[in-house]
C-alpha cells in the first residue's frame, strides 16, 4: 500500500527537492540567452531598431502569459506533471534554433517556444510546491522555488557571458543551453503528480467549496478586477516585468554602448539574478511572519530606485549597485505576490487562479517590450530608465491603495470583491 498523503515541507522533502532542482534548470534555460541574445541581435544580425530588437522579448511574453493561464487550467484538470513534461518538450528545440539561426526571425520563433517552456514548466513547479506544503509554509515554499529558478538564471547568465567572451556569441552558449534542456527533462521524469495533495488540503478547509468560483471565466474575472487585492497583485506583477525587461535588454545595450565587455555585462546580469534568487529564501519566509503587503510595496519601491540608479550609471560599481537594488526589490515581491494569490484561492482552483495572475504578470514582458521599445526609439536609455522608475512608483501606490493583507488565509475570501 502507498504511504498516506501528508501536507508539509518535511513530509515531502524528496519530491520538493526534485521540483526545486528542476526549476534550477528551468531558470538556466532562460538565463542562457539573457546576456547573449540582445548582443547577438545588435552585433551579428545588425538589428539597429530598438523596436525590432525587443520583438524577441515580446514574443516570449505573448506566449508565456496566456500559456500560464492555459497551463494552470489544464493542471487542475489533467495534472501538474503532464504539463511540466509538456513544457520541457517544448523547450528542447530552443537552444538549437538559437545556435543555427540564420536570421533574427529564427530568434523570435525560438523565444515563442521558450515562452511556452517557461509558461508550462515554471508554473508547474510553483503549483506543485504549494500543493505539497499546504498553507502554513506557503511563503517559504515559494521563496525556495523562486530562489532555485533565479539561481539558475544567475548561473547561466554569468556562464554564457564568460563563454561568449572567450569563444564568441555562438556556438558555446547555446550548446550549454542544449545540455540544460535535456537535463531538465530527465529530472522532470522523476517528479510525481501533486493533485492529490491539493484534494487533501481542500478537504481540510470546510469553507473552500463555498469560496471556489465554478468556471474559468469566474476565476479570470475575480483575479483580474473584481477582487481589489488580486487586482493589485496583477498590476504589481506586470509592472515588475517592465523592470525585468529593462534588465534583460536595456542594461546590456547601455553597458555595451559605454564600452563594457560582454563578460562584464554578463556579470552584472548574473548579479541581479543572483541577488533576486538568493534573497527569496528569506523574503518568502518573512512574509509568513509579517504578512504579504509590506514586502510587495517595498519591493516595488526598491525596483524604482534601482532603475533610477541605472539611469545615471557610468561605472561598473554603479551598474552593480543598480543590479543589486533591483534584484533585492524583485526578491521582496516576487514570491510574496504568488503567496498572496494562493492565500485567497481554494486549493482545487489554485492552478487556474495562479494561471490568471501569471497571465497578467508575464504579459508585462509583451506590453513592456512594446512600450520600452517605442520609448527607447525616441529617447535615450537614461530617459527610459527614469520613465520606468516612475511607473514602478505608481504601481507601489496602487498596491497600497487596493491591497488588503492576505495572511493569514482567513482574512481574505476569494470571490468577494473588495
Amino acid at each position: 500500500m502507498s504511504a498516506p498523503i501528508r501536507l508539509g515541507l518535511r513530509a515531502n522533502a524528496g519530491q520538493f527537492a526534485l521540483l526545486a532542482l528542476d526549476n534550477v534548470f528551468v531558470g538556466m534555460l532562460i538565463g542562457s540567452e539573457r546576456t547573449v541574445v540582445p548582443l547577438l541581435g545588435a552585433q551579428s544580425f545588425g538589428v539597429s531598431s530598438m523596436v525590432v530588437l525587443l520583438t524577441f522579448v515580446v514574443a516570449f511574453g505573448v506566449v508565456k502569459g496566456p500559456l500560464n493561464l492555459v497551463g494552470g487550467h489544464l493542471a487542475d484538470r489533467i495534472g501538474r506533471r503532464r504539463i511540466l513534461l509538456l513544457g520541457w518538450c517544448l523547450g528542447l528545440p530552443v537552444p538549437w534554433l538559437l545556435l543555427w539561426a540564420p536570421s533574427w526571425s529564427w530568434i523570435v520563433v525560438a523565444n515563442l517556444l521558450l515562452g511556452a517552456n517557461q509558461g508550462f514548466a515554471w508554473s508547474m513547479t510553483v503549483t506543485s510546491k504549494i500543493d505539497l506544503v499546504g498553507g502554513k509554509q506557503r511563503g517559504l515554499a515559494l521563496g525556495i522555488n523562486e530562489f532555485s529558478g533565479y539561481l539558475g538564471v544567475a548561473v547561466a547568465s554569468a556562464a554564457t557571458g564568460m563563454m561568449a567572451a572567450s569563444y564568441g556569441l555562438r556556438p558555446a552558449p547555446f550548446v550549454f543551453a542544449g545540455v540544460v534542456a535535456i537535463a531538465g527533462l530527465l529530472i522532470a521524469l522523476s517528479i510525481r503528480e501533486t493533485r492529490p495533495f491539493a484534494r487533501l488540503e481542500q478537504q481540510q478547509d470546510d469553507q473552500a467549496v463555498l469560496r471556489a468560483p465554478s468556471r474559468l471565466g469566474s476565476v479570470f474575472a475575480d483575479v483580474t478586477w473584481k477582487n481589489a487585492t488580486l487586482r493589485a497583485c496583477c498590476q504589481a506583477g506586470a509592472l515588475n516585468k517592465f523592470s525585468d525587461t529593462a534588465v534583460w535588454v536595456l542594461v546590456p545595450l547601455a553597458m555595451a554602448a559605454q564600452g563594457f565587455r560582454v563578460a562584464t555585462i554578463g556579470a552584472v546580469a548574473g548579479t541581479y539574478a543572483l541577488v533576486w534568487g538568493v534573497a527569496q529564501l528569506g523574503t518568502g519566509a518573512l512574509s509568513d511572519r509579517i504578512g504579504r503587503k509590506k514586502p510587495i510595496v517595498a519591493g516595488l519601491l526598491l525596483n524604482a530606485a534601482g532603475l533610477g540608479f541605472a539611469a545615471t550609471a557610468h561605472t561598473l560599481v554603479a551598474w552593480i549597485l543598480a543590479g543589486i537594488t533591483m534584484g533585492a526589490g524583485t526578491a521582496l515581491l516576487y514570491p510574496v505576490l504568488l503567496a498572496a494569490v494562493s492565500d485567497v484561492t481554494p486549493p482545487l482552483r489554485r492552478g487556474a487562479s495562479l494561471g490568471v495572475y501569471r497571465l497578467w504578470r508575464d504579459g508585462g514582458y509583451a506590453i513592456g517590450g512594446i512600450v520600452i521599445g517605442v520609448f527607447a526609439s525616441h529617447f535615450n536609455s537614461k530617459a527610459s530608465f527614469f520613465a520606468l522608475a516612475a511607473a514602478l512608483s505608481i504601481s507601489a501606490a496602487l498596491a497600497v491603495w487596493w491591497m488588503r493583507e492576505t495572511h493569514p488565509l482567513a482574512t481574505q475570501l476569494v470571490g468577494v470583491s473588495q
